[in-house]
C-alpha cells in the first residue's frame, strides 16, 4: 500500500501510560465501592471512560470518571514517551506522509502526552475525545482523523496498542497496525485483526519500508 497518512493512537502506543491509566481506574473504582481486578481494568485500557465503565459495572458514572482524573493526574509525572516515539513521527513525516494523532483522551491530555513525545513539528492534526460522539471501540474518531488527514481511506492506516484500536480501525474499514507496547500481545492483536504487529515504537521505525512504501 502507498501511504499518505497514518493515524497515530497515542496511549500505550507513543507514550508508556496504560499500566498509569488501570491504575487510576483501579482507585476510582475502589473509591466509589467497586472492587475490580487490575487485569479486567488493564483488558479495557484503549476504550473510552464510559465505554469502560459499562463493560466493568455496567453503566457510565461521571463520578467515577472525574475521580479517574484525579488520580491519573497524581501519576502523570511518572508518565514517559516511549523511547524513539518522536524519531518515529519525525520518520514517517519527513516521507511526506501526514500524520494525525487520534486519541480517546481530552486535550489537554494530549497536550501532556505531546509535550513528552517532543515530535510537534512532524504532527499536522489532532483528534481528542471532545472531536467525536462515541469513543473507541466505536470508529468515530479514526473517522475523523482520516477525514481530517484530506487522504482516501485505502491511502491511510492506523496504528494503534489495543484490540480495542483495532476494533475501531476495522469498523473504520481502515488497515490497523498494531504495537505490543500497551501491555496486548501479538497473538491478541493479531486475532482482532491486525494487518502486522511490531513491538514497539523503535521496532516500527526500524521497519518502515514494511509497512510504509
Amino acid at each position: 500500500m502507498t501511504l499518505s497518512a497514518v493515524l497515530f493512537d497515542v496511549d500505550g502506543t507513543l507514550v508508556d501510560s496504560n499500566y498509569h491509566h488501570a491504575l487510576a481506574w483501579s482507585r476510582a473504582l475502589h473509591a466509589h465501592g467497586h472492587r475490580v481486578p487490575l487485569f479486567a481494568i488493564h483488558r479495557l485500557i484503549g476504550m473510552g471512560g464510559s465505554e469502560l465503565l459499562e463493560t466493568l459495572i455496567g453503566r457510565e458514572d461521571p463520578t467515577v470518571e472525574d475521580a479517574w482524573r484525579r488520580y491519573f493526574d497524581e501519576l502523570l509525572p511518572e508518565v514517559l514517551a516511549f523511547d524513539g516515539a518522536g524519531e518515529l513521527l519525525r520518520a514517517v513525516h519527513e516521507r511526506g506522509v501526514t500524520i494525525v494523532l487520534a486519541t480517546s483522551s481530552p486535550q489537554d491530555l494530549l497536550s501532556e502526552m505531546g509535550a513528552r513525545i517532543d515530535a510537534d513539528d512532524a504532527i499536522d492534526d489532532v483528534v481528542t475525545s471532545a472531536d467525536a460522539e462515541q469513543a473507541k471501540p466505536h470508529p468515530d474518531i479514526f473517522e475523523i482523523a482520516l477525514e481530517k488527514s484530506g487522504v482516501p481511506r485505502d491511502r491511510a492506516v492506523v496504528v494503534g496498542d489495543s484490540v480495542w484500536d483495532v476494533a475501531a480501525a476495522i469498523e473504520a474499514r481502515l488497515v490497523c497496525i498494531a504495537v505490543e507496547s500497551g501491555g496486548y500481545s501479538r497473538g491478541e492483536l493479531e486475532t482482532a485483526g491486525a494487518q502486522a504487529v511490531y513491538r514497539d515504537p523503535n521496532d516500527l521505525h526500524a521497519h518502515l519500508d514494511e509497512w510504509i512504501a
